[in-house]
């Protein structure tokens, strides 16, 4: 039978906020607590750095970096800071959406076009970008980009927008952004790398819009 794994829990919000080592223990912090914050990891290391930081970072989009190994994180590294990042924000899908661009050492935002009143995450995406290739291309910049969008890296790829949503008047502004996209792509190289941004390892990727 296999050793169950041991866990830490910190707690931001509670009768007493720290890392502990036991349910137990931290159950005690949060029971009868209105609005009481924790979560599990699985070193105390991992614990202790969560707690320096905010709740929100640690839940809102999946597992984050405080749940992989010494190991994995080692692998994956840290970002490069000589780069740009790219994101989108969808309210509803489709719904009203907007993109932007910053950078990805200060989160100073570089370009943002939007809200438009229909699009998707994925063509939010899409557009981003390129828009973010053909400013660095522009400026002659030796700079990566990163995306958290596999889907966006793929049509950039294969030069096209493999979107569901139907054009109609609501949307036009956007499909008038596609198009211009599409034309960029088939006439434009570039030589700027395209790189998945981390999320499990270094938390929601600078462009966020922070809306989870």
């Amino acid at each position: 039978m296999s050793k169950k794994k041991k866990k830490y829990y910190t707690v931001w919000k509670g009768h007493h906020i720290g890392v502990f080592e036991s349910w137990p223990d931290c159950q005690a912090q949060i029971k009868d607590f209105q609005g009481a914050q924790y979560k599990s990891f699985l070193t105390f290391e991992a614990a202790k750095e969560a707690l320096k930081g905010n709740y929100k970072d640690y839940t809102s989009k999946g597992k984050f970096k405080s749940e992989l190994s010494k190991t994995q994180l080692d692998k994956i590294g840290l970002p490069n800071y000589n780069s740009i990042s790219v994101d989108a924000a969808v309210s509803g899908n489709p719904g009203k959406m907007e993109y932007r661009g910053v950078d990805t050492k200060t989160k100073k935002e570089i370009f943002r076009q939007g809200p438009f009143p229909e699009g998707t995450n994925n063509i939010g995406e899409f557009l981003a970008l390129i828009h973010g290739l053909a400013i660095l291309k522009k400026n002659k910049s030796h700079f990566i980009i990163y995306t958290d969008s596999r889907t966006a890296m793929s049509w950039v790829r294969k030069q096209t927008c493999n979107t569901k949503l139907e054009r109609n008047d609501k949307n036009k502004a956007v499909f008038d952004l596609v198009d211009r996209a599409l034309i960029w792509l088939k006439e434009n190289t570039y030589t700027t790398t395209i790189v998945k941004w981390e999320t499990k390892a270094w938390g929601e990727i600078p462009a966020d819009f922070g809306r989870k």
